[in-house]
């Protein structure tokens, strides 16, 4: 019984290579939809986010003892992503109504990490699988498998998350404060 399990497992790593695509589109049409913002959740969002970056940070230091400049490039990844956070708040659109302050991100930022999170996952495989063929002559396979580009890559997502949705959350807070007298 237990083999007839086996073919599922097996067939799990290409349904979600094969998934994978879809999941990027998705992805960037959910980051480009106009929503309405809610102020609990832009402070979750970056209390979220805030604890990620530094959990980050600390796997990237003890990371760079087996993998040289696995820290720098983390760091340099959150240091461009928060460039590109102001750059996406400043973009942003934003629409008073009635119901609230509505926001759409602008679709640039938004398109520059998708993309840049795609080719590093294509990049990605195709090099661990070269540096996985060229182990045997003695080098390490983590270390040639390009992990300081994949840590840089991530830490601009994390960088552009974490600042944008501090910019949100100022500009939210703002809003309300301005809301707080009202002339009946």
């Amino acid at each position: 019984m237990p083999f007839l399990l086996l073919p599922l497992v097996l067939l799990l790593p290409l349904v979600f290579v094969l998934l994978l695509p879809f999941s990027i589109v998705q992805r960037y049409r959910a980051g480009t939809a106009r929503r309405i913002g809610r102020p609990w959740l832009a402070t979750l969002n970056v209390s979220l986010i805030g604890f990620s970056a530094f959990l980050f940070a600390v796997g990237a230091s003890v990371m760079n003892m087996w993998v040289p400049d696995v820290f720098v490039s983390a760091v340099a990844g959150l240091i461009g992503g928060g460039i590109l956070g102001l750059l996406g708040v400043k973009l942003t659109r934003w629409e008073p109504t009635a119901r609230g302050l509505h926001y759409t991100p602008n679709r640039a930022p938004v398109l520059i990490i998708t993309v840049a999170v795609t080719a590093r996952i294509i990049y990605g495989f195709w090099r661990s699988w070269h540096a996985w063929q060229n182990a045997a002559a003695g080098s390490s396979w983590l270390a040639a498998s390009g992990m300081a580009g994949s840590l840089a890559v991530g830490g601009v997502v994390l960088g552009y998350y974490l600042t944008y949705w501090t910019g949100v959350a100022r500009r939210l807070k703002s809003r309300g404060k301005l809301n707080v007298i009202r002339v009946t």
